[in-house]
């Protein structure tokens, strides 16, 4: 069986991979741990072998491996889930990326909340691009107004969009699905009041990365190819 070790080198190989056949530069593309329901130990030995990033769906599951895990100073943190508006104070208090902002109170509560000195959160806003009755996520046409609110907010750094295709669709339509994700964050990038770098397309997880790369990713979400295939899974995925 491998271990974590190897499957993060396996899963880097193949970014690197599809980002040189892409044309982009070496080191443009990101990978980052899904963790959710995993234990602490698995995620130690991921850092081990070099990781740093970890994506986490469930509040107090994550407030519990930080705190197990509090010797790993150089861990950055990013909530991927869904947020409830009465859980973003520990949210702001102890991520450093939120991927999952879908609406303008939960950023307002955000910014609010976030401690003064700490740096911005790094902010990705969710969009349904399928528009999906089963996901979370802004629609398209209500990004425009969301960015432009987020982008006003003192304790927050808007970086770009994030987006959960259903990874069962044609190929051909998942492909339309992060076209149009990376076409929205172009069009936020051209718009007048546009704040912030907007460099971020967090998209792709274990079974498509290749395809969200050669699209525009600068985000991939694995978690199957890292740590195995979960026993069961709560609400809906954000990363795999």
């Amino acid at each position: 069986m491998s271990s974590i070790a190897d499957n993060i080198r396996s899963v880097t190989r193949r970014i690197q991979k599809a980002t040189k056949a892409a044309g982009r530069n070496d080191g443009s593309v990101r990978l980052l741990a899904v963790s959710k329901t995993r234990p602490p130990e698995d995620l130690r030995e991921a850092y081990g072998a070099g990781q740093r990033d970890f994506g986490e769906n469930y509040l107090q599951e994550a407030l519990d491996k930080m705190a197990a895990l509090e010797d790993l100073g150089d861990v950055d943190w990013h909530f991927i889930g869904p947020i409830q508006s009465n859980k973003t104070r520990p949210i702001a208090e102890n991520f450093q990326w939120v991927h999952s902002v879908d609406r303008a109170k939960v950023a307002r509560r955000l910014s609010e909340q976030r401690p003064d000195h700490l740096p911005p959160l790094n902010i990705c806003l969710q969009v349904n691009v399928d528009e999906e009755d089963s996901k979370s996520g802004c629609n398209l046409r209500d990004l425009p107004e969301l960015a432009s609110t987020v982008s006003e907010l003192p304790n927050l750094a808007l970086r770009g969009l994030m987006a959960i295709p259903d990874p069962d669709q044609p190929e051909a339509d998942l492909r339309t699905s992060f076209q149009a994700l990376a076409s929205a964050l172009e069009a936020l990038r051209r718009q007048p009041d546009a704040e912030g770098p907007l460099d971020t397309l967090s998209m792709g997880m274990s079974g498509d990365l290749e395809l969200a790369i050669a699209e525009g990713s600068t985000w991939v979400r694995v978690g199957t190819a890292l740590f195995g295939a979960r026993a069961g899974s709560r609400n809906q995925p954000s990363g795999g």
